[in-house]
């Protein structure tokens, strides 16, 4: 039982060192925060328009494809990571792999920027 107890020293020490810090810095921010609430500091703001409006208004849709074209390219980037850290061993076949993937991301943002997606005007 001791030796379990040692080999999970370090990971309970960790736990107990970061819920330590992040109750610091709860309390920290409870206590020493300046509050000066104003109506328009603590109003509801959300895709563009007030969120108290008839929600049956018209809105712009070009905040909603501006956010998934965000989270689509953000994603796909995300893949260059592993890509990178595991280059040497993947060969020519992976580093082919990529520059389609590449050149297909590349394909899609100049698509989406000649149809005018990313314009507000």
């Amino acid at each position: 039982m001791e030796e379990f107890l040692r080999d999970y020293l370090p990971i309970i020490i960790f736990l107990a060192v970061a819920i330590a810090l992040g109750l610091v810095f709860l309390i920290a921010a409870a206590l020493l925060a300046v509050r000066h609430p104003d109506p328009e500091k603590v109003s509801a703001y959300e895709c563009g328009f007030n969120a108290f409006d008839d929600a049956r208004m018209k809105f712009d849709v070009r905040f909603y494809l501006v956010s998934i074209l965000f989270i689509i390219f953000d994603l796909e980037i995300a893949f260059l990571f592993p890509w990178a850290v595991a280059f040497k061993d993947i060969g020519l076949v992976g580093f082919w792999s990529m520059m389609i993937f590449l050149a297909v991301l590349t394909i899609g943002f100049a698509y989406e920027w000649k149809k005018g997606a990313l314009e507000w005007a």
